[in-house]
């Protein structure tokens, strides 16, 4: 019989300001929860200010990770130092493994619509390929896969499976998935997720109850509101619902790495002296492979 993940954790986003200035909500990457392995930090950005958000990010490198940028609202410019460059915009993702090495700039640009919003996602790398070639990603909202259910539930497939959909995002090796999901009031939703593997959802709008029901009891899990980061415990299937209002929620899962994690700024290795190389590469100018 599968076993319901059940809330672990509730984490509430501190404001941190990243970049040139950028006023971020920081869930995971802080001294309340450093990471979950192999998810590193996960940052959720929205203003209606443009001076929250218009420094942006300015070139910087990166090495040993691959960043996940998904834009709600709103557009964001990027290039990088393997030569790609455009705008991503509201449903597009942007998937970039930096390996041995990348520069690049995010710079968001006034929106139109008054707001922008999106969120981003850093995933460990294993060992093996802290060194790989670095690689870039970008999907547009067009290509994410949608599955809309008659109740009115809508899963954006964005990595990973979905009731036999299969996402825009693949040969990643955390084996990752990551899910859009809107759930309207009074409806459920219910996804399998590979024992073992590390799971959290990110609820930014509206409240539902996660990790179904207690075993026992029958008793309801409590009600969890917008904005907050849950983690789920073991088990086979994530369970959520809603009551009296909806909820539209990030659900992300991954295959844990168990190596050792050394951190400074946007380098993430296993060991000390390779961070020191790393900052050795950048002051010689020979950081892009």
């Amino acid at each position: 019989m599968a076993t319901v993940r059940k809330v672990k954790d509730i984490i509430e986003p501190i404001y941190v300001t990243e970049g040139a200035g950028v006023l971020l909500r920081r869930s995971l990457g802080t001294q309340r929860l450093n990471y979950l392995d192999p998810f590193l930090l996960f940052d959720h950005f929205g203003s209606r200010n443009p001076q929250d958000y218009l420094a942006g990010f300015p070139m910087h490198p990166h090495r040993g990770i691959e960043t996940v940028t998904y834009v709600l609202d709103g557009l964001v410019d990027h290039k990088d130092s393997m030569g790609n460059a455009g705008t991503i915009g509201g449903g597009d993702v942007q998937w970039m493994t930096s390996g041995s090495g990348i520069i690049h700039e995010e710079m968001p640009k006034e929106s139109d619509q008054g707001i922008m919003q999106g969120f981003q996602l850093w995933v460990n790398l294993p060992a093996k390929l802290k060194m790989t070639q670095p690689r870039y990603q970008e999907i547009n909202s067009f290509e994410i896969p949608e599955v809309k259910n008659d109740d009115g539930v809508l899963v954006r497939v964005i990595a990973g499976e979905f009731e036999g959909v299969n996402g825009a995002i693949n040969e990643i090796y955390a084996d990752p998935e990551y899910l859009d999901v809107y759930l309207p009031a009074g409806t459920s939703f219910e996804q399998t997720i590979t024992r073992g593997h590390t799971v959290f959802a990110y609820l930014f709008e509206g409240e539902g109850i996660f990790g179904g029901y207690e075993t026992d009891s029958l008793e309801k899990v409590s009600t969890i509101q917008a904005t907050q980061l849950i983690v789920l415990g073991g088990g086979d299937v994530v369970k959520v619902h809603t009551n009296q209002e909806p909820a539209r929620f990030l659900l992300m899962s991954g295959k844990p790495l168990d190596e050792p994690i050394v951190r400074y700024g946007p380098f993430v290795m296993n060991t000390n002296e390779e961070i020191q190389h790393a900052l050795e590469d950048i002051q010689n100018n020979t950081f892009v492979k």
